[in-house]
């Protein structure tokens, strides 16, 4: 029996968007397994005989993409959570009380008996699933785009778990959009290159919410709910299991709007992020961010 062909390298050597091109001019089916960069000590020489680099062996894995007769079909990031509850939450089509209990309760299940059972439950429709699975891995791959030296390995014939739900998209679209964000996600880390800075909102806010039609997705409501001038950026990103260039542009329309301010953490923080919270014995008092949810509807 033939061993599986494998390609290897970095995307220092091939950029994503080369290795998309070349999956789906060849047709190919398999895993794309992208892995973090380790040293090794040694340098390589380039083409020239002159320009250095630093050699890197594979270290741990840091994202998996799946690819059927060239198509994208599957997605996950290691630091993300991609249990198909989570998926559906962070799309807005469960809310938080269905998530955790959903997730209290069915953390085993495989996703395709998942969404069976959320089906006929009437929780969500299979639209619902396809669109928030397709929405999840889309971001995913356009978050690779901005990988640049990680060491990668392409084995053919190797597919994703049969229960995991695949939705088939076509990498022509995906090359064209990857290669349209890219000038965009350039201006975004020049923005904000630091995601170890906190966000508050400023002084006054009802006079910054009174000049502007306040519209947020989901997601930057999400967002919103961790702002306490404590929670750096980065924190509110894994809290949201959002991607590093997803979070920026978030942030980036909250700045431009004048709605939040960075600042420094106040204090250093636990792992997890922190909501707004009352104090016990006393008079509850409502946290700054439900004031703003109110003057926000209001307007």
């Amino acid at each position: 029996m033939a061993r599986p062909r494998q390609l290897k390298g970095t995307l220092q050597d091939l950029h994503t968007t080369q290795l998309l091109h070349l999956i789906n001019l060849a047709k190919k089916t398999g895993t794309l397994r992208i892995y973090e960069g380790v040293p090794t000590g040694r340098e390589i020489i380039m083409g020239d005989g002159e320009t250095k680099r630093p050699e890197l062996q594979t270290g741990s894995e840091r994202a998996r993409v799946s690819f059927r007769e060239g198509k994208l079909i599957h997605a996950r990031l290691a630091s993300q959570e991609d249990h198909l509850a989570t998926v559906l939450h962070k799309a807005g089509k469960l809310n938080d009380e269905q998530h955790r209990i959903i997730l209290s309760k069915a953390a085993r299940a495989s996703d395709k008996a998942l969404a069976l059972l959320l089906i006929n439950a009437n929780y969500v429709s299979q639209v619902d699933i396809i669109q928030s699975v397709q929405q999840h891995t889309l971001e995913i791959i356009y978050d690779l785009a901005n990988w640049t030296k990680e060491p990668f390995i392409f084995e053919e014939g190797d597919l994703p778990s049969p229960d995991k739900i695949t939705v088939p998209i076509d990498l022509e679209n995906v090359i064209i959009e990857m290669i349209r964000r890219d000038s965009r996600d350039k201006m975004l880390v020049e923005a904000l290159p630091n995601l170890d800075f906190a966000l508050r909102f400023p002084e006054s806010p009802a006079e910054k919410f009174a000049k502007v039609k306040v519209q947020l997705s989901v997601e930057e409501w999400r967002v919103v709910s961790f702002i306490n001038g404590k929670n750096t950026i980065r924190q509110i990103a894994k809290a949201c299991n959002m991607t590093e260039m997803g979070i920026r542009q978030i942030v980036y329309g909250l700045l431009s709007a004048g709605l939040v301010e960075l600042v420094k953490p106040a204090a250093p923080e636990a792992a997890k992020p922190r909501r707004p919270s009352q104090t016990a014995n006393t008079m509850p008092q409502r946290p700054v961010i439900n004031k703003l949810i109110d003057r926000i509807r209001s307007l």
